[in-house]
């Protein structure tokens, strides 16, 4: 239905369904695109784009599993989605298409060849998406941290804990360190 009919012919039809918002990639439809990619760069196109490719296959590879913690609408998690399902398959497959000859040889922008072009682009991507990586990694190791200096504050340092009746200096198991000869006691919280 038209905009004309709408505003003069009153509105949706009931065959008139709404528009599909499509479902974000699996996580298995995100490897298998970067996958994909990979396998097409290998054999057919230069070591340089084959390494720069791979360099981000593996940080996709890394980062699907961690999506969750850069939260539903980041743009974090879009980012990394987005250059495994499509600036990455675009850029290459763009070169890909081009006679090798000249994809290698001529210049066609700024000076510089098609495949100098392509690496410039998987340079940036696997910069970006090894900078999202790497927040991610700090975040984890900011919470683990945080976590053990809970702990501390809670129980004290590890070295700080003593069996009741244990004589400090005595070998663990002696009957003065509260070992088996003395029975079993209870470890007490502090």
């Amino acid at each position: 239905m038209g905009w004309w009919q709408r505003i003069f012919g009153g509105g949706r039809t009931a065959e008139e369904e709404p528009l599909a918002i499509p479902a974000p990639p699996t996580s298995e439809q995100i490897v298998t695109s970067v996958d994909a990619v990979l396998a097409r760069a290998s054999g057919n196109a230069p070591a340089a784009v084959t390494a720069r490719v791979q360099r981000v296959a593996e940080t996709v590879h890394e980062m699907v599993p961690r999506l969750d913690r850069l939260g539903a609408g980041s743009q974090q998690a879009h980012t990394v989605v987005a250059t495994a399902t499509s600036y990455l398959p675009e850029a290459v497959d763009a070169y890909l298409r081009l006679p090798r000859d000249f994809a290698d040889r001529r210049v066609v922008d700024r000076g510089k060849t098609s495949l100098m072009i392509l690496c410039d682009q998987l340079d940036l991507l696997g910069a970006t998406i090894e900078k999202i990586s790497d927040a991610v990694s700090r975040a984890d190791a900011v919470a683990l941290v945080a976590h053990g200096r809970f702990l501390e504050e809670k129980f004290g340092t590890s070295s700080g804990l003593t069996l009741p009746g244990a004589v400090p200096g005595a070998p663990p198991g002696s009957a003065s360190s509260g070992g088996p000869t003395a029975g079993p006691a209870p470890l007490e919280a502090p």
